[in-house]
């Protein structure tokens, strides 16, 4: 070869995306623990730490809880393949791209799966739900918590209700709010919950948390079936993460010492206070883009997501003009958007590790600088102070109530 590859030298991004997030200097410290084989007995016991700490970020007892090795869509295909055969009824909810993700994972189940959908920027009706399982025998309603490609949040407590009177389990995409937003998976009775490391958590991705009540536990060893993937196959995954510790494959290993630190880092803060955090860095960049004069692509703040933001562009701006400009002059990353609404939102993330009122501040007067270039009229400093006025003062709005 004549020409030499460099060193690895990535500028250094402040990513307000809908993941991955910014990752603490401890997790960093953690990823460079020097590497030791999956089944070194050292490495075994220390699984148990990392799924002591899923079990109580989660709020779950669950014995089957663990982090698959794989990005959150690998944590949706394990969640929807698992319980779905063959003469199984899904109920798939889909309000975003995620949601629709999981619908074409159960579609190529052999299960008969019904598509309740709303459109984007809104939370499907549970009413919908009731109506269309309603004389079915349905095993599966799954829907996303938070819908990252279009910044709504979906109240679980009221599919919860649903599920129980068409006697189905709830399977809940909870990538984009776990340790972020209020979630209880015990106490909301969540039979099957997953999420992603790189979100809320501050974790670098390439692990999918998921937890599996003693209920679907039941439902997985009653299979008529093999489960259709079987990397995926929990029946065969939980003997690894189980008392056996008996080998199914190799595991990413500096991964999960990252995400055992990121977890101890989310316990330390208090799930409460991190909820907190969360809410008041959206509450005052809220106030700060509506003060730019700035739509929001989620019309009723009590279906906002905390934490993605979907901001509508302007007339006359152009979306991958603004994101450019501010990567380029400023190291913020923000997303656009994709499918059906690309081009016509911004998103927004402030999650874990980026959620610092701080970053807000930053972003809002970068954001300002770079829209004025590009020919949107925005009063000089008024994102910014409304942010800090918003940031003195309670969120009139809480998380799941109406206004």
């Amino acid at each position: 070869m004549s020409e030499q590859i460099g060193e690895l030298l990535p500028p250094p991004r402040l990513m307000l995306t809908p993941g991955p997030s910014c990752v603490d200097p401890r997790v960093y410290r953690a990823l460079a623990t020097p590497l030791v084989g999956h089944l070194d007995p050292w490495f075994t016991t220390m699984m148990d730490d990392v799924q002591v700490l899923l079990r109580r970020v989660f709020r779950t007892e669950n014995r089957l809880t663990f982090p698959i090795s794989a990005s959150g869509s690998g944590g949706i295909e394990a969640a929807v393949v698992n319980p779905l055969e063959e003469g199984d009824e899904a109920i798939v909810c889909i309000n975003g791209w995620f949601s629709e993700r999981m619908a074409i994972i159960a579609e190529r189940t052999a299960a008969k799966v019904h598509r309740i959908e709303a459109p984007y920027g809104r939370p499907v009706d549970p009413e919908d739900v009731r109506r269309v399982g309603r004389g079915k025998k349905v095993k599966f309603v799954g829907l996303a918590h938070g819908e990252t490609s279009t910044g709504v949040i979906q109240r679980l407590d009221d599919y919860r209700k649903v599920a129980d009177e068409l006697g189905a389990l709830l399977v809940v995409d909870a990538v984009a709010t776990l340790a972020g937003v209020p979630l209880d998976v015990d106490r909301q009775r969540i039979d099957i919950c997953f999420s992603g490391a790189q979100k809320a958590i501050s974790a670098p991705p390439g692990t999918a948390p998921i937890t599996v009540n003693a209920r679907t536990e039941e439902v997985l060893r009653g299979r008529k079936s093999k489960v259709q993937s079987w990397y995926f196959d929990l029946t065969t995954t939980m003997n690894y993460w189980g008392k056996e510790r008996t080998y199914h494959h190799t595991p990413p290993v500096s991964l999960i010492f990252a995400l055992r630190e990121a977890l101890r880092l989310v316990l330390e803060e208090g799930l409460e206070a991190r909820w907190e955090r969360h809410r008041h860095n959206q509450q005052a960049l809220v106030a700060g883009l509506e003060a730019m004069g700035l739509e929001f692509f989620v019309p009723n703040p009590a279906d906002r997501l905390i934490t993605v933001t979907a901001v509508r562009v302007p007339k006359g701006i152009e979306d991958l003009k603004v994101r450019r400009q501010l990567l380029d002059e400023f190291n913020i990353e923000i997303a656009g958007g994709f499918g059906p609404i690309k081009g016509q939102i911004w998103r927004v993330g402030l999650m874990g590790f980026s959620s610092q009122f701080n970053n807000v501040l930053l972003f809002l007067a970068a954001f300002e600088k770079v829209l004025l270039d590009q020919g949107f009229h925005v009063s000089a400093g008024a994102g910014v102070a409304a942010a800090v006025r918003a940031s003195l003062k309670p969120q009139s709005v809480a998380i799941g109530e109406r206004k």
